[in-house]
């Protein structure tokens, strides 16, 4: 029996799934026992897997076939310390980044898919000139350049478009 807390964020990995599904018209999915199959320690597995396989176990979300260059991890949490914010560097957060830049390829749209309780849903993606949104806080991350952290709803409601270009083949 898987616990609370992974029980809470495969709930949430295809809550995210099935949003881009309808948004987008194709099959997102979520990666079967999602983990670092292809990260951390195991990056070497990338040099035996086709093209298919290094996707379908990239990150939390396997993208639908138009999106190639799309890699997603999804975190559902108790709680977030925002203040550290404007405090600077946000250690779990980074956390978070370095996992999803781990397996991340060269032309890759990376984006990391928040909840938490009580506070909302947020992405951090990383920083493209063609985002327009005039509420993000922009986030200079230690090891990972400038990412913007927005409003889940309000990301996709005016960045949707953009993100299947960024993905596309």
């Amino acid at each position: 029996m898987p616990s609370k807390s992974k029980s809470k964020g495969s709930s949430w990995e295809r809550a995210v799934a099935l949003h881009l599904t309808e948004l987008y018209g194709e099959t997102f999915t979520r990666v079967p026992n999602s983990g670092a199959y292809i990260g951390g320690k195991n990056t070497h597995r990338k040099q035996t897997l086709h093209e298919g396989q290094i996707r379908a176990f990239k990150g939390d979300i396997i993208p639908g076939q138009s999106f190639p260059r799309f890699n997603c991890e999804c975190k559902s949490y108790a709680d977030f310390p925002f203040h550290q914010l404007f405090q600077g560097q946000v250690a779990v957060l980074e956390t978070w980044l370095d996992q999803l830049m781990d397996v991340a390829d060269p032309g890759d749209y990376n984006i990391l898919i928040m909840k938490f309780n009580r506070k909302g849903k947020y992405i951090a993606t990383q920083a493209h000139r063609d985002h327009l949104l005039s509420r993000q806080f922009n986030y200079g991350s230690i090891k990972h350049d400038h990412w913007y952290i927005m409003d889940y709803d309000q990301f996709w409601e005016t960045n949707a478009d953009l993100v299947r270009q960024y993905c596309a083949a």
